[in-house]
């Protein structure tokens, strides 16, 4: 066993254990309607679980229509996400409140970059095709590269659903595992897997467990272009597929979730998942 702080370098792909995945979606789907009711969350518990949810957001911006400005305004608000009358409430005005990163497409990562500067907050980066993954695999390590170059310090990378839906986990994991690679330590690297896009609860299982093969420091559920995006089934497979992975190998893997969480409750009923 490892230490639970070492950075996740992935392990062999074990096909066995990704073939005899089983996932009964009854007892997920019982299991997530209870967890918006399970824990009730009140007064100033509530705003402190709501507080430490705006330090896990990747504040972001991913248009075609972005420009230097909107970056600028954006890392303006990454770096004071909460008006200072509300931390004054909370009796926490003289706390840095910062989300966690702010994302943007690797072009605009040097304006990030440079808003940024004096901050610890870092600059993620999408890359490898986003959202769809369909480009060829050369120009998409370029992103990363591209991306890190200018100063990413986290890439989003987007797995081809393709191998998922057709069961072709070597070619999944090997293409995971380059993108790993061309990361190295310069950057951590978040997999999104796109759940919406994929076909079955077991199929996000196997996905989630092939990434975090292949060196993944973070699973995520979704690009948020796609017409599904996080719900609690997804994210209660994926932490369950982290749990066993951590279990087996001693690492520890990040989860995120993304698109579609908007209202407080959603929030809370994640929270409680985690």
């Amino acid at each position: 066993m490892v230490a639970q702080n070492k950075r996740n370098p992935g392990v062999p792909l074990d096909l066995d254990w990704i073939v005899d995945a089983r996932i009964n979606r009854s007892a997920i789907e019982r299991r997530t309607a209870t967890l918006p009711k399970r824990r009730s969350i009140k007064k100033e518990w509530q705003a402190a679980w709501l507080l430490r949810a705006v330090t896990c957001i990747d504040l972001t911006t991913l248009a075609g229509d972005d420009t230097p400005g909107r970056v600028r305004r954006l890392c303006a608000k990454a770096k004071q996400p909460l008006r200072p009358d509300m931390l004054e409430a909370l009796d926490l005005d003289s706390e840095a409140i910062t989300v966690g990163a702010v994302c943007v497409y690797p072009s605009r990562v040097r304006d990030a970059v440079e808003a940024l500067q004096g901050t610890d907050i870092p600059v993620a980066s999408v890359a490898t095709g986003f959202p769809a993954g369909q480009t060829p695999l050369p120009q998409r390590i370029a992103e990363i590269e591209q991306a890190i170059e200018s100063g990413a310090k986290e890439i989003d990378i987007v797995i081809t659903r393709t191998h998922v839906l057709t069961g072709n986990w070597p070619a999944l994991y090997d293409e995971i595992k380059h993108f790993r690679e061309t990361c190295g330590d310069s950057a951590h690297m978040k997999s999104i897997l796109a759940t919406g896009d994929l076909g079955t609860l077991k199929q996000v299982y196997q996905a989630s467990m092939v990434a975090m093969m292949a060196g993944s420091d973070f699973i995520k559920t979704s690009t948020g272009k796609e017409s599904v995006n996080a719900t609690l089934e997804f994210g209660l497979v994926m932490t369950r597929a982290i749990r066993e992975y951590q279990d087996r190998t001693g690492y520890k893997v990040g989860f995120k979730p993304a698109g579609g969480i908007s209202k407080a409750k959603q929030v809370l009923a994640w929270q409680a998942l985690m």
